[in-house]
This record gives C-alpha cells, sequence and structure tokens, in this order.
C-alpha cells in the first residue's frame, strides 16, 4: 500500500511541473482513421505465487484495455511461482470517421515451480489462447459535453483445460473522455458474458466479469504522455457441472503508463498494474501500435 501510494504521488508531483502541451497519444488510439489499417502488438509479462491451499480459481492476465486471459488452478495444497508471458497481436481497420472493426489473438507461454509435502515439480507450457473480432463506434465527439464510444465483441475460438469453444463469450462497453489540454478525463465500463460450453466432458460456465477504469492521462510534450488511474473488477465464480467453483472476487488495482511517439505511424505503451486490495499480484505490458 505505502509503495502504490509513492508511485501515485511521485506521478502527481510530475504532472503538476508542466504547463501546457499537446493532447495526450491516448485519443489517437481510440478509432482507426477511415480506410488506415492499425497493426496491435503487446506482450504482457505476470508473475504469481500462492502458498497453502490452492482454490482452484482462475488467475487473471489482463492483455488490453478491456481484455483478459483466463488461466485455471488446480486445488491442492502447494507453494508455487508462476512466471506467464501473453503475446498478442490485432489488427483494426477504420470502415469510417467514426467507427472500426478489428481483430485479435493471443498466445501464452508460461513456467510453473511447484512444491507440494512429497514432491517437487517444475512445469512450462505453450499455446493458443483466444480470437476475438469486435466494433468500436464513436456516438459523440468531445465537445461541449464528454465524447462517448461504444464497443462490443465476440470470441471466435477460446481454449480451455480440456477442449474449445466458438462463440461463447462477448464483451460490451462504453468508454467517456474529456479533453482539458493538456489532460484527458477518461471512464470505461465493460462487461464480458460467458455462456455455457463443454470442456471435456465436463459443461464449463467461465464467471461473467464486470471492469471499470477511472483514468487521467497527460502529454508531457509531443511525443510523451503519462497515464495513471485505478481499475474495480468484479468476477463471477466459474460453474463446472452445475458445481461453483469458489465465490464471487472484487479487486481493485492501480495502474501507472508512459506513451511514446515513435514517429507519426508508431507508439509505444508501457503499462504497470499492481494489485492494491483483492488477490495479489502486479503484472507488465509493452504495446505497440503502427498505423499503414
Amino acid at each position: 500500500m505505502r509503495t502504490n501510494g509513492l508511485w501515485l504521488l511521485l506521478a502527481l508531483i510530475f504532472f503538476s511541473s508542466y504547463a501546457s502541451a499537446a493532447l495526450p497519444l491516448t485519443v489517437e488510439d481510440l478509432v482507426t482513421d477511415k480506410g488506415k489499417i492499425k497493426l496491435d502488438i503487446s506482450l504482457s509479462y505476470a508473475n504469481s505465487d500462492n502458498q497453502g491451499i490452492s482454490t482452484g480459481e482462475p488467475v487473471l492476465i489482463q492483455t488490453g484495455l478491456t481484455s483478459f486471459i483466463s488461466l485455471p488452478t488446480l486445488i491442492e495444497e502447494n507453494r508455487g511461482n508462476t512466471d506467464s508471458m501473453v503475446a498478442t497481436a490485432g489488427l483494426r481497420y477504420g470502415l469510417s470517421d467514426r467507427a472500426e472493426i478489428y481483430v485479435r489473438t493471443s498466445y501464452l507461454s508460461e513456467a510453473s515451480r511447484t512444491t507440494t509435502p512429497s514432491s517437487t515439480n517444475s512445469n512450462s507450457e505453450h499455446h493458443f489462447v483466444d480470437a476475438w473480432t469486435g466494433i468500436n463506434y464513436q456516438f459523440k465527439s468531445d465537445d461541449h459535453t464528454p465524447a462517448l464510444l461504444g464497443f462490443s465483441e465476440i470470441a471466435l475460438r477460446e481454449r480451455h483445460t480440456s477442449s474449445s469453444s466458438s462463440f461463447r463469450s462477448m464483451l460490451f462497453g462504453v468508454t467517456t473522455y474529456r479533453a482539458i489540454d493538456p489532460m484527458v478525463f477518461s471512464l470505461t465500463a465493460a462487461y464480458r458474458l460467458n455462456r455455457e460450453r463443454e470442456d471435456g466432458r465436463q459443461n464449463f460456465k467461465p464467471g461473467n466479469l464486470l471492469l471499470i477504469n477511472p483514468s487521467a492521462a497527460f502529454a508531457a510534450n509531443d511525443r510523451v504522455t503519462l497515464t495513471t488511474g485505478m481499475q474495480w473488477t468484479s468476477r463471477a465464480a466459474d460453474v463446472r457441472d452445475r458445481s461453483r467453483q469458489g465465490v464471487r472476487r472484487t479487486s481493485s488495482d492501480l495502474i501507472l503508463g508512459v506513451g511514446y511517439g515513435v514517429s507519426k505511424e508508431t507508439i509505444l505503451n508501457l503499462t504497470f498494474k499492481s494489485n492494491v486490495s483483492g488477490s495479489n499480484g502486479a503484472d507488465l505490458r509493452l504495446n505497440c501500435l503502427h498505423t499503414f
């Protein structure tokens, strides 16, 4: 808690040392210009450590503003440490000045070390995670009232413990923002709806997820943007063969980030998320957005 508070204090002090600049790079990321194509690549790293009795509740790794992958865990007495790396690649195409469509896919590389009363084991796995497609639409621009955007997406394919499924998960959300040069204040809310599917010989329904993310972005200059905010999530328990796995869980996270405009066509974003309350853990995400 003290460390997170110090980071936030330093960020606010750094923000206040500038008087004016261009608008933050985050506004440029919202909707792809008509006829343009954007390549969106990210690399997410997460480390988790557990000791005692594992409850079997999944570990969530965030791969984008509103995108997550869920890693299952086993129910056993152990002490374990896991490193997870998720690579995500996507394409965004501008249909009009207000609308874009997109598709993305993710790949997981994971290494884990586990100690039980009777043995010590290490394991690694590398595999496809999921593929999604969606649409993003800007309902109104930022004028005398804040801008409003809506988005929805559906899973083309998702890998589970024993099998895969298609078109069983959907996500709906909105983003609103207000630009007051050199600041942009934004709020994103999203709901992920998961329908029942088969995982091997079991009926499986991942828990639905609600996300609320207020944030502020500051343009330090025409190339660098600093961001800070928090994220609150609520995730229902998974259900297998009508049996609930754990309980509904809520979590609050501190988010710090920096964006760098390498050129007019390429933007790099580095985002650090640290848990404040809820399940322990942190993750780091590097994103590259290139416009053709």
